[in-house]
């Protein structure tokens, strides 16, 4: 264990800070909700730029939202894996899950990436919190959409701020439905920001990997002892951490180098 480690707060249940959070928030008159208009340009910048799949249109309760779907060319189908994109992005951003999506589809995955809600450009990790639950719909809409199609397993992969919604969701559902979890680049935040929430790794019953760059924030570095501690008392002997050398948080011009240790990370389990 590293010095000066920061300590992590009791886990509570997701419903529990989500209730906290509402009530701070009423008490100062201030509403967080996600961006809807930001999305919609985000989205509209995806459809002019989408070469490789199908957009999707998925209702999350009374939300519709997008994704991209893409099926192997290969079979047979060796499972599915849903994608959460990072901060501020949409979902098949060209540094990172878009040609991860692409790659993973290439080696038989059938892909799904997930739009998930954004604040405006100049929003930090402490804003993101208080939308966390409202990504907790759309990885359910994914789920079911996935589930029709009777491709298991199902893998959650998740990157940066889009960590932060699995692992809320994750902490929420212990993983229901999903049968393994990526996070990649996981405890990124803002400067003087903290974290707030547990990682949820030591009660959850599927492997975890967890990856981050050589070069990541070093938040994602400090935390690395904390995260490694709390999937190995998940107990999954399939789980594990790994270090891509020179790659930062947002793995650019890295994607090869993320998607073979995610491939052979994958090739390793039993399902």
């Amino acid at each position: 264990m590293t010095r000066n480690t920061p300590k992590i707060p009791r886990t509570q249940s997701a419903g529990t800070c989500a209730l906290i959070l509402t009530l701070l928030l009423s008490l100062t008159g201030v509403a967080i909700a996600a961006d809807v208009e930001r999305e919609q340009r985000l989205v509209a910048e995806l459809e002019a730029s989408l070469f490789d799949g199908e957009l999707q249109r998925l209702s999350a309760g009374k939300v519709t939202f997008t994704a991209v779907e893409l099926r192997p060319d290969s079979t047979p189908v060796r499972g599915s894996i849903i994608l959460l994109h990072g901060r501020g992005v949409h979902a098949d951003w060209p540094d990172n899950i878009g040609p991860l999506r692409m790659a993973l589809a290439q080696n038989g995955w059938h892909t799904l990436s997930l739009q998930m809600p954004v604040l405006e450009k100049s929003a930090k990790y402490f804003d993101y919190l208080a939308i966390l639950p409202e990504a907790f719909p759309r990885i359910e809409a994914g789920i079911k959409h996935l589930l029709t199609s009777g491709h298991r397993p199902i893998v959650l992969l998740a990157h940066s701020c889009g960590a932060h919604m699995a692992m809320a969701w994750l902490e929420a559902t212990a993983g229901r439905h999903i049968d393994a979890f990526i996070g990649i680049g996981m405890g990124a935040t803002d400067y003087r920001q903290p974290m707030q929430r547990p990682f949820p790794f030591a009660t959850l019953k599927i492997p975890v990997l967890d990856i981050y760059g050589s070069e990541d924030y070093p938040a994602v570095h400090r935390l690395a002892p904390i995260r490694l501690e709390k999937i190995q008392l998940g107990g999954h002997r399939g789980s594990t951490q790994v270090v891509v050398d020179g790659a930062d948080h947002d793995f650019t011009a890295y994607t090869g180098a993320m998607a073979q240790p995610i491939s052979r990370w994958l090739d390793s389990l039993t399902f």
